[in-house]
């Protein structure tokens, strides 16, 4: 009977860990998500009527794509925001538009630096969830992670081209 007990025990404080885990990866991602977009809408307030208009907006739809699997996920999940999405708001407003005002070289680069930190950070979480039990976190495995990493892929591709091409 105590060693039933005792599994019990063990169960629910591995349960209440994983949960911990899972409330804090979708945590920042979503705030990832929500500054990132937020950042596009900077660079569009400031480029929205050159000629990288185009990219900033497929990837400002892409983001919120991204936020849109986010938001699913905290309301399925049970999952609080974060408190600080208000300052994530204006941070990433500003540097958006910070870096646009430089010019658009610069909103390129602001842009592949944070996706490179965010492949990053998603390559972190992915190890954490293997780590855990890849079968019960095959739904995070496959998406929105491996999409999100496809798009940070893509994004700084497309902004080393166009730089490139220009520099």
């Amino acid at each position: 009977m105590r060693l039933s007990g005792v599994r019990c025990i063990g169960t629910s404080v591995r349960d209440s860990r994983r949960k911990a885990m899972l409330d804090r990866i979708i945590r920042v991602d979503h705030a990832g998500e929500f500054g990132a977009h937020k950042i596009y809408e900077g660079q569009l307030a400031i480029l929205g009527k050159t000629p990288v208009a185009p990219l900033l907006k497929e990837m400002l739809e892409e983001e919120l794509g991204h936020k849109a699997a986010f938001d699913k996920l905290m309301a399925e999940k049970r999952v609080r925001p974060t408190a600080l999405l208000p300052l994530w708001n204006i941070a990433g407003f500003a540097l958006g538009a910070g870096t646009a005002l430089i010019g658009k070289e610069a909103a390129m680069a602001c842009t592949v630096a944070v996706e490179d930190v965010i492949g990053d950070h998603y390559n972190s979480q992915i190890r954490e969830l293997m780590e855990d039990d890849p079968e019960l976190h095959k739904d995070l495995l496959e998406a929105p992670f491996y999409k999100a990493m496809s798009q940070v892929i893509k994004v700084g591709c497309k902004g080393a081209i166009w730089l490139s091409e220009r520099i």
